[in-house]
């Protein structure tokens, strides 16, 4: 094991075969990156406790598979990106039905009425089309809202998001061309 401190000074491919036996060494890892991980969650599904479970979820996958990370160009970044995105996918599955539009109208109609002087009215109003594009892309093939996901809200370079997505660059950017086209169409529905 070595010092806490000496960790930080590896590189990125030193410190994850570092990882697979030490914890500390993990740790660090986790720290270079759970604000990211979070971050990306957060804009992808716009709650805190949702990018909260998913991060940690992320992380502990992350630390249960790492003995079978394959270092690739993209390097330990887009590995981990890939797992919250599939950590954000299995969420929305699990979670689609008590979030259903009909769910959503009986939870609605068994709340009492209240007053609040209008504030919820203009924060919904707000929040408004931020609310549209996550349902446009919820209702998105996955693979596009991966696509979305990963290039826009976590920021990716092509690079890295075709290093998440397993696939190359002329393919991610198809892939994303796609997607786009898909959620104006997914939007111009909805309204």
């Amino acid at each position: 094991m070595e010092p806490a401190g000496a960790l930080w000074a590896l590189d990125e491919r030193e410190l994850v075969e570092c990882a697979r036996t030490d914890p500390e060494a993990f740790a660090v890892l986790y720290r270079r990156y759970v604000d990211r991980i979070h971050g990306f969650a957060y804009r992808r599904s716009g709650s805190r406790d949702v990018a909260e479970d998913v991060t940690a979820a992320t992380f502990e996958r992350a630390l249960r598979y790492l003995h079978g990370f394959d270092w690739r160009s993209g390097g330990f970044a887009p590995w981990l990106y890939r797992i919250a995105s599939n950590e954000l996918a299995t969420h929305y599955r699990r979670e689609y039905r008590p979030r259903s539009a009909k769910a959503q109208a009986v939870f609605h109609a068994l709340q009492p009425a209240t007053s609040d002087g209008g504030y919820d009215e203009i924060d919904r109003r707000l929040d408004e089309p931020v609310a549209e594009v996550r349902a446009a892309m919820d209702r998105l093939h996955p693979r596009y809202q991966q696509a979305l996901s990963l290039r826009f809200l976590a920021g990716l370079s092509v690079e890295e998001a075709a290093a998440a997505m397993e696939c190359s660059k002329p393919a991610l950017s198809v892939t994303v061309h796609r997607a786009v086209a898909a959620l104006r169409k997914a939007m111009e529905v909805a309204t």
